[in-house]
């Protein structure tokens, strides 16, 4: 017999015991307690619902507030010409690129995004269409397929190119290739030295002075929304090589 579930309570059942003579001696019954995981899906509720408040907060208070500096900087600017705006200028396009790393990050915390099987090698393709590479080569030496949500994925590639690009020194070239159990993204810049390798993906941390410090730390969220681990190490050419398992 069947028991209908309670508050924090999973599904149960309940069974008579008879004797040797057919007769009922008891009811023996079982239910499962889901409190738990009851619990841990309306704190799960609540921080989205935190998350969503925040995406607001960033899109609307602080984006507001940095466009009306944007306008006023371009009309000073075509007034005269000054070290100063062009300071001005430049402390706004950092605010403005720290911004949107802010909702990418707050974006890529909430749950239940549906994956699907994604060839690696024509989105590594695109978004390196989407990224400022000037004479920098891209290699794909992968068919792989990877199970991700696309844009998730295609925000992970395009922050590992960057990085590449702006903070890897004299990049020739970047490639894109197969691990066994999962995939990696490798320059043939200066690398990064073996004592920075684990603080590259901490909140903030760069070595630019123009960098967020959000690029690498997205890429770690991202990776461990998916369940995936992500780790530096030093490539073939002496760069940075960021492995991504995903197996």
């Amino acid at each position: 017999m069947p028991v209908p579930p309670g508050r924090g309570d999973g599904p149960g059942a309940i069974a008579p015991v008879f004797d040797e003579d057919g007769d009922l001696l008891q009811f023996v019954g079982y239910q499962q307690d889901v409190t738990e995981r009851v619990e841990y899906a309306r704190q799960l509720e609540a921080q989205n619902e935190r998350l969503d408040q925040f995406v607001s907060l960033v899109s609307h208070d602080l984006r507001n507030p940095l466009d009306v500096a944007g306008t006023r900087l371009n009309l000073a600017q075509q007034k005269r010409d000054s070290e100063h705006l062009d300071a001005v200028e430049g402390a706004l396009d950092r605010m403005e690129a720290l911004v949107e790393d802010l909702l990418t990050l707050a974006r890529g915390g909430k749950q239940d995004v549906e994956p699907e099987s994604i060839p690696l090698g024509v989105l590594a393709e695109q978004c390196w269409a989407h990224v400022e590479t000037g004479d920098v080569t891209l290699d794909v030496a992968s068919d792989r397929t990877v199970e991700a949500n696309r844009d998730r994925l295609s925000q992970l590639l395009e922050n590992l190119f960057r990085n590449a690009l702006e903070h890897g020194g004299d990049v020739t070239t970047v490639t894109v290739g197969a691990l066994d159990d999962g995939f990696y993204v490798e320059d043939d810049g200066q690398g990064i030295p073996e004592a920075d390798r684990n603080r590259v993906f901490e909140d903030g941390y760069s070595t630019s002075r123009d960098g967020t410090g959000f690029g690498l730390s997205i890429v770690s969220e991202f990776a461990a929304a998916r369940g995936w681990t992500v780790s530096v190490t030093e490539g073939d050419a002496g760069g940075a090589r960021f492995e991504i398992l995903t197996e």
